[in-house]
């Protein structure tokens, strides 16, 4: 038998996110009929802030700041849902683990709108539609075959993905269409896990000599950070496409405008190692590289759907029963992450 909490407290402080960014009035309704909803949407949770109105709360809906102090006080506290999307250094894990307390991140919402972002990409690296339409409105556009002489098809392109979380998982069927050869590296995953997905477990090596198109789908980590370099870079395919869509940590940035201004890659990206980017930031005049200021998950729906799926879970928890729609804490991996905020979107 499960046990319920019955009436719950909630302290809801979801800075970069506003309530009602992420909240249906209905939605809203549904979470204050829990119990007793505390809502700080007036600059930071203090220690005083904290003392007066979270440290009863059952659940926290928000990614301030929780080390051990703050979480031995909380006796009651049963989940923290982080309503940003990434798990981020400010909570105390280990001692959340002691104390019993899940830790949830609603990433899954953007898997889905960041695919077909990552595939509109992949489609434009591959046909030269943006940089087309560059040279037209200078006035040296080339026409028919002469436009495409750097072109290649998606069609039976050999893919590979730099890891396979929800957001690879959501733009493999997006892929399907095209039948190349898909194989992804990710050290996260057994083989079985991989092959279980239609995809060929392969080294990063492998990948990056291999594919045509490669997708950086792989959160930033303590074991990962800036491992995609020069070397790396160089082991491509002349004139494959290189996307990255996840956190920019994991690569040399600089290396990677490198490969594009040679003409050696072909690169699109959503991130970049500071944002907003800076005025004068060689990016902004690298030829070679399709440029999107993270945007890709960034839909009006999609926040929405954070709220949706956070209600989901507090009502699962409120009734004794284990969150499924959002990402869940690892204790073998969650001190691993080393995910930046991200500005309001």
């Amino acid at each position: 038998m499960t046990q319920a909490v019955g009436k719950i407290r909630l302290f809801v402080a979801p800075a970069p996110r506003t309530v009602a960014d992420i909240f249906s009035p209905a939605d809203l309704e549904r979470l204050r009929a829990l119990g007793e909803v505390f809502i700080h949407e007036d600059g930071p949770v203090t220690d005083e802030i904290f003392e007066q109105h979270a440290v009863h709360a059952h659940i926290i809906v928000g990614q301030f700041d929780m080390p051990a102090e703050r979480l031995t006080r909380a006796a009651n506290l049963r989940a923290i849902v982080n309503v940003e999307g990434n798990f981020l250094p400010n909570v105390d894990y280990a001692q959340c683990f002691r104390q019993g307390v899940r830790v949830l991140n609603v990433s899954p919402v953007f898997a889905e709108p960041v695919a077909e972002a990552a595939l509109g990409m992949a489609i434009d690296l591959a046909r030269g539609i943006s940089h087309a339409d560059r040279r037209f409105r200078s006035g040296t556009e080339q026409y028919g075959l002469d436009a495409n002489k750097d072109a290649f098809s998606l069609y039976d392109a050999p893919v590979g993905f730099i890891g396979m979380g929800d957001l690879g998982r959501a733009i493999l069927p997006l892929l399907a269409p095209f039948r190349g050869v898909v194989r992804a590296f990710d050290p996260w995953l057994p083989a079985a896990y991989i092959e279980s997905l239609g995809c060929e477990p392969a080294s990063l090596d492998t990948v990056l000599r291999e594919s045509q198109v490669v997708f950086v789908v792989a959160g930033v980590t303590s074991q990962n950070q800036g491992f995609l370099t020069h070397d790396e870079f160089a082991s491509m395919r002349k004139g494959a496409a290189f996307i990255l869509v996840s956190r920019a940590g994991v690569v040399d940035f600089d290396a990677m405008l490198d490969a594009a201004a040679t003409g050696h890659i072909r690169v699109a990206t959503d991130v970049f190692p500071e944002e907003p980017l800076a005025p004068g930031h060689r990016a902004r005049s690298v030829d070679n590289v399709l440029l999107s200021p993270h945007q890709a998950g960034a839909l009006d729906a999609v926040l929405r759907d954070i709220g949706r799926r956070a209600l989901a879970d507090i009502e699962l928890i409120a009734r004794g029963l284990p969150p499924v729609m959002c990402k869940i804490a690892q204790p073998e991996t969650v001190g691993l992450m080393r995910s930046k905020p991200v500005e309001k979107s």
